[in-house]
């Protein structure tokens, strides 16, 4: 299971209405997850804080219109939900946890969105046969190539010993931002390695798959690094985990 997906399902779960099958699921996904641990937490604090308020019925005319209402819709109920819970937090005085709440929710939104502009960014490389500004496997020349191009120095790692060369290296950009794009080759399977300043409130760590592509995230020494590649789950985790060592 991946964030986006745990994030669909934590209101569900909150609520006590998943299957066994889903449920199991999300509690091995939220095992290994602190971002997604954080925000089920924020959702059941809040959740606590609600059900201590009193109840109040509500004035018949407000049923009257509310009923109403619920004949012709009119907006998306998802943002009316989102709206009330503000609403609700900060009439409580609960400013504190709202803004919890909002940066967890933003965190697995930027991340999502990220993960997806990476895969692009890797599928047009390959489309239009752009891989490389420099293609060498040799790491000193590939780092010095990077630099007066951009205002950070990317790490460059030497992996062929454990059958990942380097073949190269790319200016390319995500987010609006100048990025280091490293080529690694696996057999005849290239990987991308996307690398930046971590600024960009991600996910400490990502694992997820977008149209059939496996796709990894993790900081490390101040660096966000994005790897993508069509290789099978196991040999890209070998990959990363030979770079976060």
């Amino acid at each position: 299971m991946i964030c986006f997906e745990a994030g669909r399902l934590l209101d569900a779960f909150v609520d006590h209405e998943l299957g066994p099958a889903e449920s199991a699921d999300l509690q091995a996904h939220l095992v290994s997850c602190t971002s997604c641990s954080q925000l089920l937490a924020d959702r059941e604090s809040l959740g606590r804080l609600v059900r201590q308020l009193p109840y109040y019925p509500a004035p018949d005319q407000l049923r009257a219109k509310i009923s109403r209402m619920s004949t012709r819709p009119r907006f998306n109920p998802s943002l009316i939900a989102w709206a009330a819970v503000l609403a609700l937090a900060v009439s409580l005085g609960g400013s504190v946890e709202v803004v919890r709440f909002a940066r967890a929710r933003q965190v697995v939104e930027t991340t999502a969105s990220v993960a997806a502009e990476v895969v692009g960014d890797h599928v047009r490389a390959l489309r239009d046969a752009h891989l490389f500004d420099v293609r060498s496997s040799d790491q000193h020349t590939v780092k010095p190539w990077f630099l007066g191009k951009l205002d950070f120095s990317p790490p460059v790692e030497d992996l062929s010993s454990i059958g990942f060369p380097l073949v190269g290296g790319r200016l390319d950009r995500v987010a609006g931002q100048p990025v280091a794009a490293l080529v690694y080759q696996r057999r005849l399977h290239p990987i991308n390695l996307f690398i930046w300043p971590a600024a960009d409130r991600t996910a400490a760590s990502d694992t997820r798959s977008i149209r059939g592509f496996q796709v990894r995230h993790w900081i490390r020494s101040g660096m966000s690094f994005w790897a993508v590649s069509d290789l099978n789950d196991a040999e890209l985790g070998e990959f990363v985990r030979a770079l976060q060592r």
